[in-house]
């Protein structure tokens, strides 16, 4: 299946931001629905036929629980990428630990999202380059 037909979930409290990710993607994506906290987000992915999910690390969730492992434990198979404000180190080894295949910094998205997308669908892992200068 070419990368195109990919389906993408995009989970993001800011419907600017969610908005501004779309127009990101939808001309090389299937940009298929956008939710805005951690019960809409479950419920879509359980639901949904994803192959990725673009989350904000920060989304409002009713619990603690990590929202890469939650989406993990909902759907093991499913590629995450989490977005992000917080570019330290101890969020992005965290949410790589507990398996997102990629971390793209909020502020570079418009340079790092496509290609993160591109490099997680076809089943690597990819971090925004200004946390890996920082990681070297």
């Amino acid at each position: 299946m070419p990368l195109s037909n990919k389906r993408i979930l995009i989970a993001d409290a800011h419907p600017t931001m969610a908005a501004s990710v779309r127009l990101l993607l939808k001309d090389l994506f299937e940009v298929s629905v956008m939710v805005a906290d951690v019960p809409s987000l479950s419920d879509a992915v359980v639901r949904g036929d994803y192959d990725l999910v673009i989350a904000d690390l920060s989304i409002p969730r009713i619990s603690s629980e990590n929202v890469v492992r939650l989406l993990k434990r909902l759907r093991p198979d499913l590629r995450l990428i989490v977005l992000s404000v917080h570019d330290e180190q101890v969020f992005v080894g965290e949410c790589l630990a507990a398996g997102a295949e990629g971390f793209v910094l909020k502020r570079s998205a418009v340079d790092d999202l496509v290609p993160a997308v591109t490099v997680v669908l076809r089943g690597e892992t990819y971090v925004s380059p200004s946390l890996r200068k920082d990681a070297a």
